[in-house]
């Protein structure tokens, strides 16, 4: 089954939900019992409380929230389906939190007014940045009911040419600035295919050509005003950061100590305790 295209409070109340999971698993809480919890908040003249319902009930039977949204394809599209997955797996360095955050942010995009290009380089960059496989993310993206029949090919083609032809390059290869381009020296030119991206996106795909996909990524945000992606593990990043620091910061320490000691001729090696290697061999004792 195909998911059809919500109404706009549907979308605003997903935005909702999604917002109320990933502040309330900050909290550490059962996903089970906040979905039990939100289920009240949410507006009853939407169909997203019977399908909360459902994930409840799914969540109990299988343990994975993302076989619940995998079974309401009349409600929930493939690509959430496949986001909230990915966080299961515990492979993947993609949590649960982000998972949500990149949820509610797409569901509060198509309720303010989504546009296929700017969905397309949102659900992409999702795919790219956090590593998720664009083989199985590509067909996923396919299934957007906001995606046409031009879009959904184009969606195929960029997943059968990923890794061979530059992500900028495909862009502006289907935008309406590379027909311009090309009708220069050839006035008769009609291209093969439709183009899919306006003028502007193929002005910055064109510059962005040769380039790490990321940059393409944030010009078109930038530009265009298409929504930011969440940034993987951005706290556990500078957490671990701040930890390399600390630990050179402790070993300068201890060499100015050694250095200060040899100048006045009496080291104290106790004072630094023992190297891990020995402590390891001390407890394999």
């Amino acid at each position: 089954m195909t998911t059809p295209v919500l109404d706009r409070e549907e979308y605003v109340e997903q935005a909702y939900l999604f917002r109320t999971v990933r502040d309330r698993l900050a909290e550490n809480l059962p996903v089970q019992d906040i979905l039990l919890a939100a289920h009240d908040e949410l507006l009853t003249t939407t169909r997203l409380p019977y399908a909360v319902q459902f994930l409840v009930t799914e969540l109990k039977h299988s343990g994975l929230l993302g076989n619940g949204f995998g079974k309401l394809p009349h409600y929930f599209t493939p690509f959430q389906a496949f986001v909230v997955t990915q966080a299961e797996t515990a492979r993947q360095k993609f949590d649960m939190a982000t998972a949500f955050l990149v949820l509610e942010r797409e569901a509060g995009y198509k309720a303010v007014g989504v546009t296929p290009a700017g969905l397309f380089v949102y659900q992409l960059e999702t795919i790219t940045r956090n590593r998720l496989g664009y083989n199985a993310g590509l067909d996923a993206m396919a299934f957007d009911p906001h995606y046409e029949s031009v879009w959904r090919e184009y969606v195929g083609f960029v997943r059968r040419q990923m890794g061979v032809i530059d992500l900028g390059q495909l862009v502006y290869l289907r935008s309406d600035l590379y027909v311009a381009d090309v009708r220069r020296s050839e006035p008769t030119y009609e291209p093969p295919v439709p183009p899919v991206f306006g003028v502007k996106e193929g002005r910055i795909a064109k510059a962005s050509r040769g380039r790490e996909p990321v940059y393409l990524f944030a010009a078109l945000q930038r530009q265009l005003g298409y929504p930011e992606v969440p940034k993987p593990n951005q706290r556990d990043d500078l957490k671990t950061k701040l930890d390399v620091i600390t630990n050179k910061l402790k070993e300068l320490e201890q060499r100015l100590r050694l250095a200060e000691g040899e100048i006045r001729g009496s080291i104290d090696l106790s004072q630094f305790g023992k190297p891990d290697i020995l402590k390891r061999d001390d407890e394999d004792e």
